[in-house]
């Protein structure tokens, strides 16, 4: 993929773009009781960031994009914990997609999500959303189809608030969010987009272990946070 005219990277990895990102976050979460929800793999190293800088709770929230076989990246849809599915009606009838594809591919991204949240957590059950702010967070988005899945499956556990938050986001997707959730938060909205990986310099897969680790991290961040902080 090429890159856009007068293209920089904004962000040297993800953990300055959760250091960034936090500051935004600063004044949207101050005196609440809120909570950061990471989608795998890469928000978590961001929502790390966030959770120490603004001494909140860190959990995983996962979702899972449909991707088009034979062309991955092609975001049919998405699942996400609690069994919500979200399809691009549109693009599935444009590509003549059958149901049955669909279900076989949700079925498969169904079971990889629940693999991956059973070794994530590692026995530990999910915080509780109820009554919280909950200020999703990503490392970016381009259709944004994982994010929104999530942030539908979150109304049904409780959330009391929803904040999407993302370092880099293309400009139509965060402004279609607006609609979706109660606040949006996109540190940066170049035009043209591309994709997200090309705004760090940086943005090396990251893998199952590291997530765990990068959990950890948050857990001890919230461990040590300041006497006398609420």
């Amino acid at each position: 993929m090429g890159f856009p005219e007068g293209y920089i990277a904004l962000f040297r990895d993800r953990r300055e773009a959760g250091q960034v990102l936090a500051e935004h976050l600063k004044p949207l979460v101050e005196g609440s009781n809120a909570l950061v929800l990471a989608l795998p793999r890469g928000g978590v190293p961001v929502g790390v960031e966030i959770a120490r800088a603004l001494h909140l709770e860190l959990d995983v929230f996962l979702a899972r994009k449909l991707g088009m076989p034979g062309d991955e990246e092609l975001a049919i849809g998405a699942v996400a914990t609690g069994g919500v599915r979200v399809l691009n009606d549109d693009l599935i009838h444009y590509l003549r997609v059958p149901k049955e594809l669909v279900d076989k591919i949700t079925a498969r991204e169904q079971s990889e999500l629940e693999r991956r949240e059973r070794m994530y957590r590692e026995g530990r059950p999910a915080i509780s959303v109820k009554d919280r702010t909950v200020v999703l967070v990503d490392d970016g988005l381009a259709t944004g189809a994982s994010m929104l899945a999530a942030s539908r499956a979150l109304r049904p556990q409780g959330a009391a608030r929803i904040i999407v938050a993302v370092p880099v986001a293309a400009r139509q997707t965060c402004d279609d969010f607006r609609k979706e959730v109660d606040a949006v938060v996109c540190a940066a909205t170049p035009h043209p987009f591309g994709a997200v990986g090309i705004w760090y310099e940086d943005f090396a897969q990251i893998t199952d272990d590291e997530v765990r680790k990068f959990l950890e991290q948050g857990t001890h961040a919230l461990a040590a946070k300041p006497a006398g902080h609420v």
